[in-house]
């Protein structure tokens, strides 16, 4: 039997999965079907910030460095020197992997501001490595970034394809790849959050010192999930880089940080799909802000306050949290 909170995961897991297959049926055009796949590749990436954040309760505000670290990786690997992109995007998740477990051992023994300075850090040295090292990367101009090629199969937004016999545009078919990409890290998430681990990072956040008397090893958890939410990152950032077909080193810059930040702090900390709706809440404002010209910033920033205001623990727990009691109020009455 699987306990109630699995069950909860899984019946979103498929509302999710429907949602994805419903949704192409409201996507008018070639602009949309972009806007969606950008939110897909940056929901699943906060997917990954969110188990480092919301469940072992570690700040990152250079998350945006191992992004552009896995576009740039991906970028180089496929355009430079030929290879397949599959092989570029593990290969970058193990080379991003690496460096989150080098430099997350000792700044995860910083708690507070000094480990949110310290994550300010190391975004900033990858951003000012990926603007300087022109020869490599282009500098601060960027550089271009071939078509995916998975299994001999090219990937272009611009190309016709044919799946199972139906005839389909390049945009829908990195649609349907989006989609599979960010079911399987939520997947995998929800896995991870109801295993031993996911038990060990709840513990971690509830209370370092309490976690250590009942021998949880809190530095090799920490470290543990600081590298996984750094793959999460560099596989999606590889996969943004390709979809973009250009990508300069404002991917990895403060401000795609702090986004990545609010998503998860917006959405609710802590919840897997609350996230996913910080992601495409964010990514949607502007959009809808863009009519408001010159005070487009000013209403952005007075939306986010007065959700935070209202709704501190994110959108999605305190509206679940409405619906629930709404519902409770309604079976009392009712009896």
């Amino acid at each position: 039997m699987l306990n109630r909170f699995m069950q909860s995961r899984l019946r979103g897991l498929v509302i999710l999965a429907l949602i994805l297959i419903i949704l192409p049926a409201f996507l008018g055009n070639p602009f949309h079907y972009e806007l969606v796949i950008q939110m897909a590749i940056i929901a699943a990436t906060v997917v990954g910030l969110n188990l480092l954040v919301g469940f072992a309760g570690q700040i990152s505000l250079g998350h945006a460095g191992f992004f552009g670290l896995g576009a740039y990786f991906t970028g180089i690997a496929t355009g430079t020197y030929g290879w397949s992109s599959l092989p570029a995007l593990v290969v970058g998740a193990v080379v991003v992997g690496t460096i989150a477990w080098l430099v997350g051992r000792p700044i995860l023994r910083l708690k507070g501001h000094y480990l949110s300075m310290a994550t300010l850090a190391v975004g900033f040295i990858i951003a000012i490595i990926l603007n300087n090292e022109r020869a490599i990367t282009g500098g601060p101009d960027g550089m271009p970034v071939p078509a995916l090629d998975l299994f001999g199969w090219e990937l272009s937004t611009f190309g016709r394809y044919s799946l199972f016999g139906i005839e389909i545009s390049g945009v829908q078919a990195w649609y349907i790849l989006a989609s599979v990409v960010l079911l399987a890290a939520v997947w995998f998430a929800l896995n991870l959050i109801e295993s031993p681990i996911g038990r060990a990072l709840r513990s971690v956040h509830g209370s370092e010192v309490a976690a250590s008397v009942v021998g949880v090893d809190t530095a090799k958890y920490k470290s543990l999930v600081f590298v996984i939410s750094a793959i999460y990152a560099s596989v999606m950032g590889g996969l943004y880089a390709h979809f973009q077909g250009f990508i300069t080193p404002a991917v990895a810059s403060f401000e795609f940080s702090i986004l990545f930040i609010t998503m998860v702090v917006l959405g609710g900390m802590g919840s897997t799909f609350g996230v996913i709706l910080g992601a495409v809440v964010l990514k949607l404002l502007p959009q809808v802000l863009a009519d408001f010209q010159e005070l487009e910033t000013v209403m952005f920033g007075l939306i986010l306050m007065l959700t935070m205001i209202f709704m501190p623990k994110g959108l999605l727990p305190t509206l679940t949290a409405a619906v629930s009691k709404r519902m409770r109020k309604k079976a009392g009455g009712e009896a």
